[in-house]
Formats: C-alpha cells, structure tokens, sequence
C-alpha cells in the first residue's frame, strides 16, 4: 500500500480548502486530496455573491445584526463578529490576487438579498460569483511548486490514536487501490451534503464526507437539525434543481402561484425578501393550498436587457430548456441547499481532535445559527480558510511527521449501491426536509440506522459505496438531532410541534454516538 507523507493535508477544494492551502504552503508542503478535480464543489457553482462590508452607505455593525436577526438566536457573536470584521480584508486579498467584481463605474455593483437591510452583495459576471473566486484561487494555487493536487483521490477515514490525527486513508480512484498519507495537520474543507437529499442545488460530490469521517473519529458535531433550503431552484421534468439566485428577487423577481397570484406577502412582511426559511415554506404551503408541486417565478416587469447582463448564467441555462426568462414565468420550488450545522470548531477552526481543523460548510463555527443569512458562505469559507490554516501552522510550529499502524477492515462489496443511494435521498427528502414531524423522522432513522448496520467497521471498495456510508450517516445525525428538537427554530420546522422555540441552546454529538445531548 502506497505510503507518503505532507506537513499539511487539506481534504477538499472548495473556496475553503484553497485558500487555507495557500497559507500552509508558505509555511511547508502541501496536499490538496479531492474526489473529483481541483475547484469542483458547491463553491463552482455559487451565483448570488459574498457578502461583505465594503460601501460607504454600510458598516460591520449592520452586517452582524442581519446576521444574527436571521441566525434566529442561535450565532455565536463572537464568530459573527469575526466574520464581519475581518471580511473587507480577505475580500481585498482575493482582488489582490486576480478576482473581478462586478463594477458601477468606479464603484462595487453592491445588490441586495433577503434579509439584508442595505446593498452589501458584490458579485461577478452577474451570476458567476463563485466561479470567479474558485478561478482565482485554482489560479494562485497552481503557481505554488509545494502544493500537490491529489485530484481523483476518495479519502476512506481519518487516521487518528488516543484523539490526535496523523493523516487520512484513502482510495486512489485512478487504480483502485488504498493509499495513506501522513501529515503534521490535517484540514476538512470538503463541503457540505446536499446530496442525502433527492431534490438539491448541490453538485455530486457533496456528500457529507467530511462530517461523517470527523463523526468516526470521535469529533464534536453540532447543530446538525438546520439544513437550509433554498427556495428557487428551476422545477422541470427531467432537469436538475438548477439554482434560481437569490439576487433575482433582490432585484425584483416577484412569486406567484400557477393562478399566477403573488403570495409571499401573506407569510411575512418583507414578502419575497423575508429570511430563506420562512420563503422555503411559504412556497410548500403555497404549493400545497394549490395542489401543485411548484410555483412562478416571474421577471417579466424588469427590463429584458438588464436581466439578461445581470444573470447571464441563469438566462442561458433557462433557455436551453425552452424559458425565456424575461419573457416566460419560470417554474420553481425549493432544493436543499447549505448545512449549517457540522464539525464544531473554535474561532480558528480547531476541532476537539488534536491538529484536526474544519473550514468552510463542513464546518459549524457558530456564524450562521440556525439559518445562513444569503451570501454570506463564500465570506466564511475565504475568512475561516485562511483562519484555520493559520492555526494549523501555530499549533504544529514545533512538530514532526509521525507515521503509526493503520489497520483496513472487512471490505464492502453491495452489489445494489445504486438503489440504496436512491433510496436514502427519497427517504430524506420525503420525510426529513422542509417540514418534519416525529413519525416521518423515525422512518428515516429506522431505515439509516438498518444501512449503517451493514456497512459500519468495513471499508469500502468504491467511492460510490463511500459516499452511500457518509450519506446513510449525515442523515441519520440530522434526523436525531430533529427528532430532539420538538419545536421550530431557524430552518427547522417540525409540524407536529409548530410553536416557535425562543430559547438558545444547541443539539450535539460527542464521542462518536449517535445519542445527540442538548448543551
């Protein structure tokens, strides 16, 4: 078995894993270990923007008050003020080194989403804003001789003895065959898990696969009951939940029901631009009171000319499936979409597992609380990428590779991976997304819980078998978690509970149980 060793593994490269790589690379070698190809993750395909405190007519305190005001009670200040500070910074840095903006003139093309109480949004090429960033950074990456891009490479397990890691176990895709890499410190980036769900805007590859080995390893996980969804994603047979921005109602785009009714104003007052969660089911209900599976987005009233510049990526994608947006109502309804619960870390990204650190929507710093404010994950995965990894460098000034014994386990062969993996999303989109109740949760966690039982202690023998143990055991941790918590919080809505829970506590997951404990 192929052995090899790095002073800094980051698993993932997303704009978290990135920008963390980059910092480790001035400080020793690097290994960047992704599934798939280098930039691919949710972070490719983020339209909306990053927001940030950049304009005259914003500061850092506004930004930290919507912030928590959609967190619903549940952000750590301290986290949300580190965010909002050190932002401008980052953002200036990732400019520095090649990113275009959007530009009025001299000036940033600021846009405004929902529940944001100024333009603060900056985006890039109109709808391309993630895509931009991931260039950037890929960009900078790849002029840095002492970083190596393990593209194709399926990471198993992390390596870990009496709760420090050493590195991480994995499958090399290109031949099959398990590899180990060793490390003085080892960074998840890897995303979030978009994909236990049937109906998502996520890529393949978000799996939870860095929440699920971290829970293996006996780290902390919290909050892992809020997964928001968000609620425009293109709803047409045949098609992908391709993502309708956010922006598109921030500029205007009204919601109307197939009686071509607007609606959103009869569940909250700020109507289309009320928090995510609250316009996700405004749309079920909606959809519900109708007998209908979607909703319309409309942007006929707005100037054909500017819709098509400001959202060139959604106009174009629309139109290979026959809607032309600025003329045609566009079917939607809601997707899942960001997790904000994850890996628990302090402000600098550490873990409770020794010189293991967590970035980007695998991680649960605390900034989000129950319900991600738009905009705002490109922001925590440039600010906490680079905060992480500068940790890491710290923590391990004084440290050395050490290599220990890595024992592999019975392998896993299931000849029907395919229908289990369909299963699952069904399962979890059907009775632990939108709206949740007692008897749709226990369905969900008798059946992950029968699945885990046949793939616990082995090691798989393909990415696809991987990803299905990863999948099987991130929806078994929210739908525990959302089971615990008899009330509505954020993202989470339990029907069988509807009152409003006012107090501030936390579900979380230690010692590699699956028994969530309220702290």
């Amino acid at each position: 078995m192929k052995k090899a060793s790095y002073d800094y593994l980051v698993l993932g490269s997303g704009v978290a894993g990135l920008r963390a790589a980059l910092e480790l690379s001035r400080h020793g070698s690097v290994a960047i270990i992704t599934k798939s190809i280098l930039g691919e993750g949710s972070t490719e395909y983020a339209q909306g923007g990053v927001a940030v405190v950049l304009s005259d007519d914003d500061d850092i305190f506004l930004h930290y008050e919507d912030t928590i005001n959609a967190g619903d009670g549940l952000c750590d200040k301290n986290a949300v003020l580190t965010l909002v500070e050190e932002g401008p910074k980052y953002i200036r840095e990732l400019i520095s080194y090649g990113a275009k903006f959007d530009m009025h003139g001299e000036h940033f093309d600021f846009t405004r989403e929902a529940a944001h109480s100024v333009n603060r949004i900056i985006h890039a090429r109109g709808d391309a804003t993630g895509h931009e960033i991931v260039r950037t950074l890929k960009e900078a990456v790849n002029k840095i001789t002492n970083i190596d891009k393990l593209d194709n490479h399926f990471v198993v397990d992390l390596i870990t003895k009496d709760n420090k890691v050493y590195g991480v176990f994995v499958i090399n895709e290109i031949n099959n065959e398990p590899e180990v890499y060793y490390s003085k410190a080892v960074i998840l980036a890897t995303g979030g898990a978009g994909r236990i769900f049937k109906r998502t805007t996520n890529p393949e590859v978000s799996t939870g696969d860095g929440m699920a080995i971290a829970f293996r390893a006996n780290a902390v996980l919290k909050d892992m009951e809020f997964y928001q969804f968000h609620p425009t994603a293109l709803h047409l047979e045949n098609a992908p939940a391709f993502l309708l921005s956010e922006s598109m109602r921030g500029e205007g785009g009204i919601l109307r029901n197939i009686k071509g009714e607007r609606f959103c104003q009869n569940y909250h007052p700020k109507a289309e631009l009320a928090p995510r969660d609250i316009v996700s089911r405004s749309i079920f209900f909606e959809m519900l009171k109708t007998e209908s599976d979607y909703v319309l987005m409309d942007l006929t009233h707005l100037d054909s000319d500017f819709v098509k510049n400001r959202f060139p990526k959604i106009y174009s994608t629309c139109l290979s499936y026959g809607i032309d947006i600025t003329k045609e109502l566009v079917p939607v309804s809601p997707a899942a979409h960001y997790y904000m619960g994850g890996v628990a870390t302090d402000l600098w990204g550490r873990t409770n597992i020794e010189n293991l650190y967590a970035c980007g929507e695998v991680a649960c710093t605390g900034v989000h609380g129950a319900n991600r404010l738009a905009s705002n994950s490109l922001l925590e995965g440039v600010v906490f990428g680079g905060r992480s990894a500068k940790a890491a460098i710290i923590d391990t000034k004084n440290s050395n590779i050490q290599e220990i014994d890595f024992s592999i386990g019975k392998h896993i062969d299931l000849k029907d991976v395919d229908k289990l993996y369909d299963d699952i999303q069904e399962i979890m989109w059907k009775n632990a997304s939108i709206i949740r109740n007692e008897k749709t949760l226990k369905i969900t966690i008798d059946f992950a819980k029968d699945l885990l039982n046949n793939l616990n202690g082995k090691i798989p023998v393909s990415r696809k078998c991987g990803e299905l143990k990863n999948i099987a055991t991130v929806s078994l941790l929210l739908s525990l978690a959302a089971l615990e918590r008899k009330g509505c919080k954020g993202a989470h809505y339990r029907d069988d509970y509807p009152q409003k829970i006012e107090e501030s506590w936390h579900i979380i997951f230690k010692d590699g149980k699956f028994n969530p404990l309220i702290g």
